[in-house]
């Protein structure tokens, strides 16, 4: 069984490897943006992000099931920032297990959401979530919706 513990530096490369590989899995599809998703999205680029004393890499924890890392959560404050699971592990309880410790230990409750990621909105709405009404454009043409635990979602 995984455990939850913070990031480190040397975490970096896996944790943008499963970031790069999610988003061109669940995200391309939608915006079909060769440029970013094949270029300017990379794993040296993103695995910097996370380098030694950057904030990326203090608000991230990853899912370390004995010495492998499967899945990372990042969290500000209450609000969860990015939660990914490698693509071929996902299903397996590797997401609920870190969305239980940001909110149970935590205290995280809000989150934004892909308007067309159907299936991960499902995914928060098994864990409580609920969508609160609010969206926003990211970069002024990604669609986001919020979502927030049920007792927060009022």
């Amino acid at each position: 069984m995984g455990k939850i513990r913070p990031a480190s530096a040397r975490d970096a490369f896996r944790i943008a490897e499963i970031y790069v590989a999610n988003y061109r899995l669940n995200f391309y599809p939608f915006f079909r943006n060769d440029a970013y998703y094949f270029d300017e999205l990379n794993v040296p680029d993103t695995a910097a992000e996370y380098a030694e004393g950057t904030a990326a890499l203090a608000e991230t924890y990853v899912y370390d099931d004995g010495g492998i890392v499967k899945g990372f959560i990042r969290m500000q404050g209450e609000e969860i920032v990015k939660l990914y699971v490698e693509p071929v592990l996902q299903s397996g309880g590797i997401g609920a297990e870190l969305l239980r410790f940001a909110v149970g230990e935590k205290g995280c409750t809000w989150l934004w959401a892909l308007e067309y990621n159907k299936r991960g909105i499902a995914f928060y709405e098994r864990h409580g979530f609920r969508l609160t009404g609010e969206n926003m454009l990211e970069d002024g043409w990604v669609p986001l919706v919020k979502m927030a635990l049920a007792q927060c979602a009022m």
